[in-house]
């Protein structure tokens, strides 16, 4: 039994809504076990007998599409994988306060022409590093919420898929994939 964590994209943000109750069903319903939801944006953690990341992901986008006529993008890591990103935060040690750290897990790895050509935009004060898929970020002077170095941003600058959690979630979503 492999443990992944699912991170739908845009759920519960703007107009695509998603009961975490229809997730977990209809996770539950592809024959995953011990499925479990974090908070209402879309993060399911559960444990599955497929060994093939990119199918468990694709599984759930067409049960999302079939059966509640939602398209939205589903990116999918294994425990390890979220393990790993938990633990390797560059700059964790710098920063107290988990709001103003973030990752934005990429669907694939971004070509190295586009991640060379990355920069923050205006005279933003963040800092970040791309390592394979996962971008981390931290916010140096605030937060979020008032930056235009957005999931959308990182999408059109980087030509890929992304979806951004905040550190308290990571932590969170990897402690759940490790149960």
């Amino acid at each position: 039994m492999t443990r992944y964590v699912a991170l739908l994209r845009g759920v519960n943000v703007g107009t695509t809504r998603l009961a975490m109750a229809d997730l977990r069903r209809i996770v539950t319903d592809l024959g995953h076990e011990d499925v479990k939801t974090y908070l209402q944006s879309g993060n399911v953690a559960f444990g599955s007998s497929v060994r093939d990341a990119e199918k468990v992901a694709a599984g759930i986008k067409q049960a999302l599409t079939d059966e509640l006529a939602l398209t939205v993008p589903v990116l999918v890591r294994s425990g390890r994988e979220l393990a790993a990103v938990a633990g390797g935060n560059p700059y964790a040690d710098r920063e107290d306060d988990p709001t103003r750290l973030l990752v934005a897990f990429l669907a694939t790895p971004p070509k190295k022409s586009t991640v060379d050509a990355l920069t923050v935009p205006g005279s933003e004060n963040v800092s970040f590093t791309v390592t394979g898929r996962e971008v981390f970020l931290h916010f140096v002077d605030g937060g979020y919420g008032r930056s235009k170095f957005t999931n959308a941003y990182l999408e059109k600058k980087l030509a890929v898929v992304a979806t951004t959690r905040n550190w308290k979630s990571v932590r969170a979503l990897a402690e759940m994939a490790a149960a």
